[in-house]
C-alpha cells in the first residue's frame, strides 16, 4: 500500500471515530470510506483497558483521555511479577499495555502482542533519539549494556513477533512513553562526606546504614556498579552476566552482607522513602519520586549524579493481539492522544520524562519545564500532578537537565539470559 493509500485510510479512520453522530442514520449495512457505519455508532461504547505499573496507570490520565476521545478509557494497575503474569496469562483481559523494556524481552514472539505501523504513530518524529536511534540528544552512542530500547523496538513483520535487534523497520513492537535515569539516593546531612561514585554503596564508612532493593534484576545491577566502581570485578555486560560472574557477584554480595552493610533490602516505594526520612539508612538503591516524597516532608534528600554514571529505563505502549476493529482504531487515537503531552506533562511531574518531551512542554508553566527539563532552580514552589508540594522554590533538579542525565546512562535495566540462575542466586543471597 502506498504512503497515500495509508494516510487516506488513517484519515477515513478518524473520520469515523470523530464524527459518529453525523453517520448514525445510515444504514448498518452501508460502507463509508471501506468501513461499516455501525462502527461509528457504537463508538461512545468502546471500553478501552489500559494495563500498566501503578507509576502510569494513573485513573486522572484515563479521565482525560475519555473527556477528549469521546470513549472509555480503564486502567488496571498491577505490580510488577503480578503485572508481568497478567501480560503472559490474562492478555485477553486487556487492550494495550504499558510494557517496560525488561518485560517486552518475555512478550516478543509469545503471541501476545501485534506489530505497530509506525505510519500510524502521529508523535514518532517527536519521540527521542534515545529510543528511535540509541544515541542521546547531541547525537552519542550510548554504552548496548542491559536491554536497550533499540534490542526491542522494531518489529520484522506486521505481527510483532521478532524484532531486529537495531535497524529500523517500519514496524514497533510498542511505541516509547516514558523514561528515567536512576542512581542513589543519599542523605547528605548525614553522610558526612560528598558521595561521588557508585562505590560508595558498599562503603565501610556506611556500614549499617546502606540499602539495597530487593529485586533480582535491578539489585544485582547496583551492586555490580558499586563492585565496578572499585575494582573488584570487571564486567563484559553488566546487563547480562555470564553465570561466573553471577556468581562471582553474588559471592562478594553475601561477604558485604554478612559484614553488616546494609540495613535493610526495600520492595516498595513507601519501605525506600521511609528508610531515608527516619535517618535509619543514609545510602541506597532509590526511585526519584522517592527521594522528592523524603524532601517534601522537609528532610535533605539528594539523588546523587555519580561518576559512573545512571540505569536507565523505559516503557512502551502496546497493543494485544486480539484488539480489532473499530477497538483497534480506537486505539491508535488513544496512542496518539497519550503520546501528545498530557499524560508526558503529567508523568513529568512525579520526576518521569516524557519520550515525547517537547509535546508535554505544552502542558507544563515554563517554571515546570526549567525545573524538570532544563535543569534550572525552580521559580516558585513545584507540586505534583495532584497538587502535593514536590519541590520548593529555589531548588534545582539533581543531575542537571534531561540531556545531561540521559546522556550519561551506562547500562540498562534488564533480564538476563541467565535470569533463571540470577533469581535463585538473588534467593540464597537474601535468605543468607
Amino acid at each position: 500500500m502506498t504512503d497515500k493509500k495509508n494516510r487516506k485510510s488513517h484519515i477515513d479512520r478518524r473520520t469515523i471515530l470523530k464524527g459518529a453522530t453525523a453517520t448514525a442514520g445510515v444504514a448498518a449495512s452501508t460502507a463509508i470510506s471501506g468501513f461499516p457505519t455501525i462502527w461509528a455508532q457504537n463508538i461512545k461504547d468502546i471500553v478501552l483497558r489500559h494495563s500498566g505499573p501503578p507509576v502510569t496507570a494513573i485513573q486522572k490520565i484515563a479521565e482525560q483521555a475519555s473527556k477528549d476521545l469521546g470513549f472509555t478509557v480503564q486502567m488496571q494497575a498491577s505490580e510488577n511479577a503480578d503485572l508481568l503474569n497478567r501480560f503472559l496469562s490474562q492478555s485477553n483481559t486487556m487492550d494495550c499495555a504499558d510494557i517496560s523494556l525488561v518485560y517486552m524481552r518475555y512478550l516478543i514472539g509469545r503471541n501476545v502482542l501485534q506489530g505497530i505501523p509506525i505510519a500510524k504513530v502521529k508523535h514518532w518524529d517527536k519521540t527521542m533519539p534515545l529510543f528511535t536511534k540509541g544515541e542521546s540528544a547531541d547525537g552519542k552512542k550510548l554504552p548496548q549494556q542491559g536491554i536497550t530500547p533499540l534490542m526491542i523496538l522494531y518489529a520484522t513483520s506486521p505481527d510483532g513477533q521478532k524484532v531486529t535487534g537495531s535497524a529500523p523497520t517500519e514496524w514497533v513492537t510498542g511505541v516509547p512513553t516514558i523514561t528515567n535515569a536512576d542512581t542513589l539516593g543519599i542523605r547528605p546531612d548525614l553522610v558526612g562526606r560528598p558521595v561521588v561514585s557508585w562505590a560508595d554503596l558498599l562503603s565501610p564508612e556506611f556500614k549499617g546504614r546502606a540499602a539495597l532493593q530487593d529485586n533480582p534484576t535491578i539489585g544485582i545491577i547496583d551492586v555490580a556498579m558499586a563492585l565496578e566502581a572499585r575494582g573488584d570485578v570487571k564486567y563484559v555486560n553488566k546487563g547480562n552476566m555470564t553465570k561466573a560472574e553471577i556468581d562471582a557477584t553474588v559471592a562478594k554480595m553475601m561477604e558485604i552482607k554478612k559484614s553488616g552493610q546494609f540495613r535493610s533490602f526495600w520492595s516498595t516505594f513507601d519501605q525506600s522513602v521511609n528508610l531515608m526520612a527516619s535517618g535509619e539508612v543514609v545510602v541506597q538503591s532509590m526511585w526519584s519520586p522517592a527521594v522528592a516524597a523524603v524532601r517534601s516532608r522537609g528532610i535533605p534528600c539528594t539523588y546523587q549524579a555519580l561518576k559512573e554514571g545512571y540505569r536507565g529505563w523505559g516503557f512502551t505502549l502496546g497493543v494485544m493481539k486480539h484488539v480489532t476493529g473499530l477497538k483497534l482504531d480506537a486505539f491508535y487515537e488513544y496512542l496518539n492522544w497519550y503520546t501528545s503531552g498530557f499524560q508526558g506533562a503529567f508523568i513529568a511531574k512525579q520526576g518521569y520524562y516524557s519520550a515525547q518531551p517537547e509535546n508535554a512542554r505544552k502542558f507544563l508553566t515554563d517554571d515546570e519545564w526549567g525545573y524538570w527539563f532544563d535543569g534550572k532552580a525552580a521559580a516558585s514552589d513545584i507540586l505534583s500532578p495532584f497538587g502535593k508540594l514536590m519541590e520548593k522554590a529555589g531548588n534545582v533538579r539533581d543531575g542537571g537537565s534531561i540531556n545531561e542525565r540521559l546522556g550519561n546512562i551506562a547500562v540498562w535495566n534488564s533480564v538476563m539470559d541467565e535470569d533463571r540462575y540470577l533469581t535463585r542466586r538473588w534467593n540464597e543471597f537474601i535468605t543468607s
